[in-house]
């Protein structure tokens, strides 16, 4: 099988191309693309709880703490101990972290300008329907190997 004829390489490939550019764009303020996506996540108004940000962006619990703990070190962020539920911790923006979140949004709205201008609607219509049903497909695979872990889990301690 070649690599080129395989869905994953494709969006692996457009993925890696995509963060390059954001990375490029980010470098010109002192960020990086994944400061900028952290940053994008978080409420303006309310903040986000602390345990909420790892699944919005995909993120390993270890490698949010690194990078909270970096965010926060940069005055990007502050920790605010929950007013209603101590054991919740809300991440909030400070006004520097606002000023770099704004220049984040800005190069997502300036790229996907560009990919609107250049791709015609019914095109990207499509494309978000196919990447909805591959979530969805890729979805229903993890809960069978997570179904099948399990059951190969019960077997062991039998």
């Amino acid at each position: 099988m070649k690599k080129e004829k395989t869905v994953d390489f494709h969006i692996k490939w457009a993925w890696h191309s995509i963060s390059r550019m954001y990375n490029a764009y980010a470098a010109r303020f002192g960020i990086t693309m994944s400061i900028g996506y952290v940053l994008l996540n978080i409420d303006l108004e309310q903040g986000t709880p602390a345990t909420k940000i790892g699944p919005l962006l995909g993120m390993e619990p270890r490698s949010l703490v690194r990078m909270l703990k970096n965010l926060e070190e940069r005055g990007l962020i502050r920790r605010e101990v929950d007013g209603s539920d101590k054991r919740f911790v809300r991440i909030l923006l400070t006004e520097e972290g606002k000023k770099k979140r704004e220049m984040a949004r800005e190069g997502v709205l300036l790229f996907n300008q560009v990919v609107r201008e250049q791709i015609p609607l019914d095109k990207l219509v499509i494309f978000f329907e196919v990447m909805k049903d591959i979530n969805r497909l890729v979805d229903e695979e993890n809960a069978k190997l997570k179904a099948n872990e399990s059951e190969t889990e019960e077997l062991t301690l039998e």
